[in-house]
């Protein structure tokens, strides 16, 4: 097993009211895993939001916590609820009714990886899978909704940033001939999970660092959104995806020759976002 479920890397002094989580750039692999997975150690890493914890390092700099999971994502899906078991990888599971994201093998454990290749050979016990979810999942959102819950408490409201990075296809059927591409997508499930004028002060904020944004399409945002974004209890969730190929080389999985500049650009953006989330009168202090 993964040795701890999540890091939480914390500023010296919280002063925003915005909170940062990557439960997909988990990159600790067991040995046992590796050695069951039909993948080869570098294929079981496609699903992987590789260096996102390095990218969104400076946030505690700043003023906010930073919550960062320890299991990989094709090991245990944290943006996923505990009961998306798929049926066709786990034993004595009934089949779900409409969900695609289980139909696609991509429940809380996935059955593939990018581009649907299978990850095992045959099914795994439904007591495997509850020990990961119980030894991962549960600790992970447990700290979470604690972190959301203080900082709620301490500022009157919560902002949750969720970030994840995209491959760089994945816009390829999206862009319209002649439009600019965006290199990050907002999701906020089409305005449910957080206040609009938050949205559109984080699409500002990268904006300014000279980043192409558009919003919902084509990532809204999954569970984490869906389940923690509530507005009406001052409660918000606002899901970032990153082009990956902005900052790494998708084939090796290695940060490219410029990843430095691409994260001194997205330290402006965090710095700005956590500005969003600080009482007035600190703002006017400064």
């Amino acid at each position: 097993m993964p040795k701890q479920a999540y890091s939480l890397l914390r500023p010296e002094c919280q002063t925003s009211s915005v909170v940062f989580a990557s439960p997909h750039s988990g990159c600790d692999y067991p040995e046992w895993f590796l050695r069951r997975t039909l993948l080869n150690a570098q294929t079981i890493r496609s699903s992987e939001d590789a260096y996102v914890d390095k990218l969104f390092a400076a946030a505690p700099e700043f003023g906010a916590p930073f919550l960062v999971a320890e299991a990989p994502r094709a090991f245990l899906d944290l943006n996923r609820a505990a009961d998306e078991l798929d049926p066709a990888l786990i034993r004595g599971v009934r089949r779900p009714v409409n969900n695609p994201r289980v139909a696609s093998g991509l429940g809380v454990i996935p059955r593939v990886v990018a581009h649907g290749r299978p990850i095992y050979h045959g099914k795994m016990a439904l007591d495997e899978a509850n020990r990961r979810i119980d030894a991962y999942w549960r600790p992970y959102h447990a700290r979470l909704q604690s972190l959301l819950d203080e900082t709620r408490a301490g500022f009157g409201r919560a902002i949750l940033i969720d970030c994840h990075s995209m491959p760089h296809e994945a816009l390829d059927t999206m862009v319209r001939a002649g439009a600019k591409r965006p290199e990050v997508v907002l999701g906020d499930r089409f305005g449910a999970s957080a206040e609009t004028d938050i949205v559109d002060e984080i699409e500002a904020a990268f904006a300014s660092a000279g980043f192409e944004v558009s919003r919902n399409a084509p990532f809204a945002g999954a569970y984490v959104t869906q389940h923690y974004g509530r507005p009406a209890r001052k409660q918000h969730a606002i899901q970032i995806e990153i082009d990956r190929s902005l900052y790494m080389n998708e084939d090796t999985i290695e940060p490219r020759s410029d990843f430095e500049a691409v994260r001194a650009r997205l330290a402006s953006v965090i710095r700005d976002i956590i500005a969003i989330g600080m009482p007035r009168q600190s703002l006017a202090a400064e």
